[in-house]
């Protein structure tokens, strides 16, 4: 909108010229907010897509992030939290595997490994770093019947491009990246129907 003072002079009204600048603001604000979340949607990986040779897939595990504590681990360069579904934890709270009954079909654990980092208040203790690999078994008797009647997974983590690929024997640990590549290191366990882990008392 132009008013005249007189009949030479126009002038810019002051509030048209103040909301052309708050909506090219607006316009800018979202431009550079649709362009990150384009980026990160770009970049970012669906997770749950990727799967293991021998068909066992992350998407079995969905939701694992929610599940409950069963307990944790850690050596000088690794630390972990294992977790289980929920028919998983109600086999450890009927005494399973410690009574050397089998754990039941359809219980799954994921164990989430991290580099420890110091912790920035109390600096002798350690807190989860860098995500390095998440680890996943599911008990299903059936399908899995050459191998104890579980199946395992593991998953490594690359924070670069955010996305996550089968295990190798390159891994730390080396593991191989099949359906059945926890079998060997897991007949430790026969007796315990291959499951190391206690659950902790709470």
């Amino acid at each position: 909108m132009i008013l005249a003072t007189d009949a030479t002079t126009p002038v810019q009204d002051k509030g048209v010229n103040t909301m052309n600048r708050r909506n090219g603001l607006t316009i800018g604000i979202a431009t550079v907010w649709l362009a990150i979340s384009g980026a990160v949607a770009i970049s970012g990986q669906d997770k749950y897509s990727v799967k293991v040779p021998g068909g066992l897939a992350f998407s079995e595990f969905k939701g694992y992030e929610a599940w409950q504590t069963i307990s944790i681990s850690r050596n000088e360069k690794v630390m972990a939290v294992i977790v289980g579904n929920p028919a998983m934890i109600e086999a450890y709270q009927a005494g399973i595997p410690g009574n050397g009954k089998p754990v039941p079909d359809g219980a799954k654990m994921a164990k989430i490994h991290w580099t420890p980092k110091p912790n920035a208040f109390f600096p002798d203790a350690s807190v989860p770093g860098n995500l390095l690999n998440v680890d996943f078994m599911v008990k299903d008797s059936k399908r899995f019947a050459d191998s104890g009647g579980w199946g395992w997974a593991v998953f490594d983590y690359n924070a670069a491009s955010d996305s996550f690929t089968p295990g190798t024997t390159a891994g730390t640990p080396p593991q191989g990246n099949d359906a059945k590549c926890g079998f060997a290191c897991h007949t430790k366990a026969k007796a315990r129907d291959y499951v190391f882990t206690d659950y902790g008392k709470r």
